[in-house]
């Protein structure tokens, strides 16, 4: 077990950006941030976890029993994240289109130093390094981010607008013909022989879009820029949480129209039939692993506020019996249903059928394992990836597809999401 030591900081907001240029030195780290959102009174403004003592890379067949495997004999601190495509293992399906990040489909390590940061103090986790020459390493570290010129990056649609509007109407179609009800649709923007600087781009992602759910992500060469405000799953003693979100609104600078769209997403039949097709979809996943009657809707259709958008989130919560391991927990719920749709099978079917790009790590999960068999992870959107070797550049944007959807709205929809991130690179 690793020995912690407790240190106080001398101004939090100074001190995170030291941080971030602390941890970017080593091939594995996961930086995640809940940028001063409170929802649920976490234990810490920011937990990182830097170096690898051991890691797993798995791809999607027997990756559920070999991740739990290798969790029981690291009974440490894991850090890691869960592609889309685990959705091969879970429901027999496959995969072949274009994947140009390349992420695998799961990847944990056991970190060499795990940090919780507070707005006063810092929490070192190591067995190995002192933690005195690990905070004053921190310390000296600059205080400034590094936003050197890169060269101009040309963002392209995967699919162009009139193709996006076709798209839609054949999964209106599929609806019509009762093949399912809500559908997951997405769309890529790309670049190739993209040369950028990760921490600087997610410092003004963070800027720009700060989320409660936002993470630096690196194994080896390729990244995950994150500005997620949405929750998969967290575990927290026997009681397990979704959050899906499904329902979206977008802010405006005067405050009486932004209170008139917050109220229209509140109202709006639509947001509030396809968020409630979720729920049935997470309650009907979380009660595969909870025990019976303990699966309860906590929030229905709660309206919160970030930054570029509205999101209408709902939470439900289940209780498990002790002995359930994790790796079982994500393994009866992955793909999550906000990304999905139900039933989600045949959607995950339609969504390869449809969509032009592997989803890989976009849709997916990242995330964190205590030693007690606690996590929490995130829904990888509002994302930025980017594979430094081949130079690709990835970001995806969506939403849910039903009957009464407007295909004009709904590529809105999509183009506002992914506003943010073409501003940051562009």
């Amino acid at each position: 077990m690793q020995k912690s030591s407790i240190f106080n900081i001398p101004n939090f907001k100074e001190f995170k950006i030291q941080l971030l240029n602390w941890v970017n030195q080593f091939n594995s780290f996961c930086f995640l941030d809940n940028q001063q959102y409170h929802f649920d009174n976490p234990n810490f403004e920011c937990l990182v976890a830097a170096g690898c003592k051991k890691s797993t890379t798995l791809q999607s067949s027997n990756a559920f029993e070999q991740l739990k495997t290798f969790a029981k004999a690291n009974n440490e601190w894991l850090f890691g994240h869960l592609g889309y495509d685990l959705k091969n293992e879970t429901e027999q399906l496959i995969s072949q289109n274009f994947d140009g990040i390349q992420f695998a489909d799961v990847h944990f390590f056991v970190p060499k130093i795990v940090l919780q940061l507070t707005k006063t103090s810092l929490t070192i986790f190591s067995d190995d390094e002192s933690a005195s020459d690990i905070f004053n390493a921190i310390l000296t570290s600059s205080n400034k981010i590094n936003e050197q010129s890169t060269p101009k990056i040309t963002i392209k649609n995967r699919l162009s607008k009139e193709a996006y509007l076709q798209t839609i109407e054949k999964l209106r179609q599929h609806i019509t013909k009762g093949d399912c009800y809500e559908i997951n649709f997405c769309q890529e923007f790309y670049a190739e022989n993209a040369v950028i600087n990760p921490l600087a781009i997610y410092s003004k992602l963070s800027n720009a879009s700060p989320t409660p759910f936002s993470g630096f992500y690196k194994i080896d060469d390729k990244y995950s820029i994150c500005a997620s405000p949405e929750r998969y799953l967290k575990k927290e003693g026997n009681k397990i949480i979704s959050q899906p979100i499904k329902g979206t609104a977008k802010r405006i600078k005067n405050s009486t129209e932004d209170e008139f769209n917050k109220t229209e997403l509140r109202n709006s039949p639509k947001e509030r039939s396809e968020n409630v097709m979720v729920v049935d979809l997470v309650r009907n996943d979380l009660s595969r692993v909870c025990k019976q009657g303990s699966v309860k809707v906590e929030e229905l259709f709660g309206i919160y506020s970030f930054p570029q958008v509205h999101q209408m989130i709902s939470t439900i919560v289940g209780e498990v019996d002790d002995d359930v391991h994790w790796t079982d927990i994500v393994k009866h719920t992955f793909p999550m249903g906000s990304m999905t749709g139900a039933p989600k099978k045949r959607v995950m079917q339609l969504i390869e059928q449809y969509e032009k790009t592997k989803r890989g790590l976009f849709s997916g999960a990242i995330g964190y394992v205590t030693p007690s068999g606690n996590f929490d992870f995130n829904v990888v959107i509002r994302s930025i990836l980017y594979n430094a070797t081949n130079k690709y550049l990835s970001f995806t944007t969506g939403g849910a597809i039903t009957f009464n959807s407007n295909a004009e709205s709904e590529y809105a929809e999509s183009m506002l999401k992914a506003e943010v991130m073409k501003r940051v690179l562009e």
